[in-house]
């Protein structure tokens, strides 16, 4: 193909970026960036009634988390209402529109009829034929397209193949209100034509809306874009993806502590695949990118397969970077601000050298941060109840032995620590775990932790030493 190829993300700001809305837009970034195109962003923020400034942020804020980037500034529907009026105006003067003067009863009766006679409640083309001097007065006029009636309207669609809607099921669709304001079927081709896009990837519940469009663009005697028109998402029942299912905006993701790539990953792979790879590059994304390996069927969102691509990205992520990625998650979790204020300046570099152990045992960075409280506990540190059961009265005999042979290790290294803690357990005629448990309990309050070794390199001598001592002499339960 020789023109350059212009895809468009096109989201309605009513909320938050939806999850189905992130694929559809990491499908055309993807399509535009392996065929050396552009992504053009356009906030279709027509309906005044529900589009706010929050969820415009939202949108941007979200693409950008997402690290989706889009070429030249977005363009903002509204502010092109003048431009879509004058081709309105335009499709009136060559005969493909006229002026409907029926009222909002009227509407209703044909809607009541058409239900009743168990037809399509559409328009049934009252004012296509009548003489506008026939208009009643004080009816301001809406101005309706004049679809054709015969024959069929095709669309040629890289997902879905050749959908045919016959002309006669499509009616005559008001394309400037009676207030003056467009419509969203005729603004969509109107700035589809005049931001030159040559492709249309969205939702197949656009199918319908493509048909339409098709209809005005050849009125207008513009090219069509080739549409791509995917499957929507489904939850794990098979029913259209929804709250019940869990979260549906990618804020939600965000928060929970999922990282930008591995949410990549995994919406690429619902409904586009490129064989059996299941882990793939950006770069590798963009390479093998194309619209035929789209499948027809709905994608199962799977939430635990999701949390396991996580876990995979988090051990590939650098240390420095999760710490960065986890400062700037603080603001969106609850306690996030008193969390800092513990974690303090010191914490981050602690938390930086435990990260090996800590991103091996977590899936996402909420967790990862939970599993790291033990390293800004206050003192003495509140033990959970497995932690609790280990150090019971033999538990404690067992730390106090331990505590004495690590008081005297120098330097308080790895390699010290360890041939220190095994001697003690040959000594003594334990199996390392036997000592490991109580001693992990003690430092971290918790029956599980990264390796005892790295726990007890990370909080270094003086604290590792100050929480056993506390355990040991902590007062026994009544």
């Amino acid at each position: 193909m020789s023109e350059k190829i212009i895809t468009r993300f096109a989201p309605s700001p009513t909320g938050y970026l939806h999850i189905g809305g992130a694929r559809t837009a990491l499908f055309n970034w993807l399509y535009a960036r392996a065929k050396g195109g552009k992504m053009l962003l356009r906030i279709e923020d027509t309906d005044q009634a529900r589009s706010t400034e929050g969820a415009i942020l939202a949108i941007l804020d979200g693409l950008r988390w997402l690290e989706l980037d889009w070429d030249g500034e977005p363009v903002y529907q509204l502010t092109r209402a003048e431009r879509h009026r004058e081709m309105a105006e335009q499709l009136l003067a060559q005969g493909n529109a006229y002026r409907c003067y029926a009222s909002p009863e009227e509407l209703q009766a044909m809607r009541e009829r058409a239900r009743a006679e168990s037809r399509s409640p559409g328009y049934d083309g009252t004012w296509r034929h009548r003489d506008p001097a026939e208009a009643p007065s004080g009816i301001e006029p809406a101005i309706r397209f004049k679809a054709p009636r015969e024959g069929e309207t095709v669309i040629e669609d890289r997902v879905q193949g050749r959908v045919v809607f016959a002309n006669k099921d499509l009616d005559d669709l008001v394309i400037l209100r009676s207030d003056g304001t467009p419509t969203y079927n005729l603004s969509v081709v109107v700035d589809d034509h005049d931001m030159g896009i040559t492709h249309v990837i969205r939702g197949d519940d656009h199918l319908t809306n493509a048909a339409r469009q098709t209809q005005i663009f050849k009125a207008l005697g513009w090219t069509t874009p080739i549409y791509s028109h995917v499957p929507l998402i489904h939850g794990p029942d098979g029913a259209k993806l929804s709250k019940r299912h869990g979260a549906l905006g990618v804020e939600a993701y965000r928060a929970m502590g999922y990282l930008p790539s591995a949410l990549r990953n995994y919406l690429v792979r619902l409904g586009w695949s490129h064989g059996d790879t299941e882990i793939m590059s950006t770069e590798e994304m963009i390479r093998w990118f194309d619209l035929d390996a789209i499948g027809r069927s709905a994608a199962r969102f799977d939430f635990a397969k999701l949390e396991n691509l996580n876990g995979h990205y988090l051990r590939a992520t650098p240390d420095a970077e999760i710490v960065e990625r986890l400062k700037a998650l603080l603001p969106e979790l609850p306690d996030g601000a008193e969390l800092g204020t513990r974690i303090g300046e010191d914490g981050w570099s602690r938390l930086e050298r435990a990260m090996p152990g800590l991103k091996e045992r977590a899936t996402t960075l909420v967790e990862l941060l939970d599993n790291a409280a033990f390293l800004f506990a206050k003192r003495p540190l509140a033990l959970d109840e497995p932690a609790s059961k280990l150090l019971d009265e033999s538990g404690r005999s067992t730390l106090a032995g331990l505590m004495q042979r690590l008081e005297g290790v120098e330097p308080w290294t790895h390699e010290a620590l360890e041939a220190a803690v095994r001697q003690f357990a040959d000594e003594t005629g334990r199996k390392l775990g036997k000592v490991a448990q109580p001693l992990r309990a003690a430092l971290t309050g918790r029956a599980t932790s990264p390796g005892i070794f790295d726990v007890l390199g990370v909080l270094g001598r003086e604290e590792s030493l100050a929480r056993m001592h506390d355990q040991v002499h902590a007062e026994k339960p009544a």
